[in-house]
């Protein structure tokens, strides 16, 4: 199989990753924190070393501002729903997944007021807008770093300038990028950033991270068991306790672990340019295409690796499947949980058909993907 599935979930997965959660599985299976075995030890050494290196890769001082959630669902619903009150204005944009959409529409219904800041057709953000939205109420603004449907690129650097000198929370969903661009939560003055564990940082499905900075208040979504002051009925309030309640995924986080060292030998630099080639070599080879229709931005310096498209007078699905059945070939069709961003870029009837690729594709990969495009456009009727 070619699989250009990588914005739902990378696969295949290094083998490094695998081997870590089979090993932390036979090895640290104990429940970390709870108990001073060695085997509970073992299991909190595997957490506080992933929080470590997580910490490193976001520029991050102190790990313990890095919590552990399922994924950047998770990681995003606690960040709006523990900032957010009745009251507060939020600015976002169109192109953000449902995993914004839908807890800010909970909150709408609570009393908190939105204001969607419009993007170009190309799913591209201009940071003045967002000033412009600014209100005397407004508390904070939540942008995705990269567009998960067209891989738009969001001005995240300028957009933290206005946040920061304006006193605003900076939320970011870093789903799309993490693993696969720089990011610096001082520099790029972010003060929650969500991520996920199992696409650019491969890692399994079921990791994620929220990473929070000290002066935002944040109030946790649950409480329970975190293994330390026991006796207290209070949730602790000390960090990553205080959002950490009941046990991890330790076999996971082994993985994700795993995942992080294995983008540190490879380099973000280095991945960020493979993918970049096949990026180029692919939107090139679709230009040449007669009735393929690109959205975005179609410049790979502008994007993560992922490349929306449909063929004139075809059902996106019927694409999709046609890749799949006929040649093996694993894209995604449809709204890709983001019916904003298809708004945006004219597409919300229809949705799209959308490659995405890593560091595991090659060229070779490519040039089959366009060579099956281009059999199916010409054998349909």
């Amino acid at each position: 199989m070619i699989y250009l599935d990588n914005a739902a979930t990378t696969w295949p997965k290094p083998e490094e990753t695998i081997a870590a959660v089979a090993n932390c599985m036979r090895r640290a299976g104990a429940n970390p924190g709870r108990g001073g075995h060695k085997m509970s030890l073992e299991a909190g050494r595997i957490i506080f070393e992933t929080r470590e290196a997580l910490a490193k890769m976001f520029g991050v001082s102190d790990p313990a501002r890095i919590v552990f959630t399922g994924n950047a669902t998770e990681s995003l619903n606690i960040a709006l729903k523990g900032f957010l009150k009745p009251g507060d204005h939020v600015i976002t944009s169109s192109m953000e997944h449902n995993a914004v959409a839908r807890p800010l529409q909970v909150l709408k219904a609570k009393g908190i007021q939105i204001t969607e800041v419009s993007c170009s057709p190309q799913g591209e953000l201009d940071p003045r807008d967002v000033d412009r939205a600014v209100k005397t109420n407004t508390a904070a603004v939540i942008i995705m770093h990269a567009s998960n449907v067209t891989g738009t690129i969001m001005p995240i650097g300028e957009i933290g300038k206005i946040t920061r000198q304006k006193g605003l929370c900076f939320i970011v969903d870093a789903a799309q990028t993490a693993g696969l661009l720089d990011i610096d939560v001082d520099k790029m003055n972010i003060d929650l950033l969500a991520f996920t564990g199992h696409k650019g940082l491969y890692g399994p499905q079921g990791t994620g991270g929220l990473f929070i900075r000290d002066e935002t208040g944040l109030e946790p979504l649950k409480q329970g068991g975190t293994g330390s002051s026991s006796e207290s009925p209070e949730q602790p309030e000390e960090m990553p306790d205080k959002f950490e309640s009941g046990t991890p995924n330790t076999p996971g986080i082994a993985g994700l672990k795993a995942g992080i060292k294995f983008i540190s030998g490879q380099g973000i630099d280095s991945i960020r340019k493979h993918e970049n080639e096949l990026l180029s070599k692919f939107l090139a080879g679709l230009k040449q295409i007669k009735k393929i229709e690109i959205y975005g931005t179609a410049n790979p310096l502008l994007q993560v690796p992922v490349v929306s498209l449909n063929v004139k007078g075809q059902d996106s699905a019927e694409i999709a499947f046609i890749m799949d059945k006929v040649f093996d070939i694993a894209c995604r069709s449809g709204l890709h949980c983001s019916p904003s961003a298809h708004r945006t870029i004219g597409t919300l009837g229809r949705g799209t058909v959308r490659f995405s690729f890593s560091l595991f594709n090659t060229a070779e990969e490519v040039d089959l993907t366009l060579e099956a495009l281009e059999r199916t456009i010409t054998e349909l009727p």
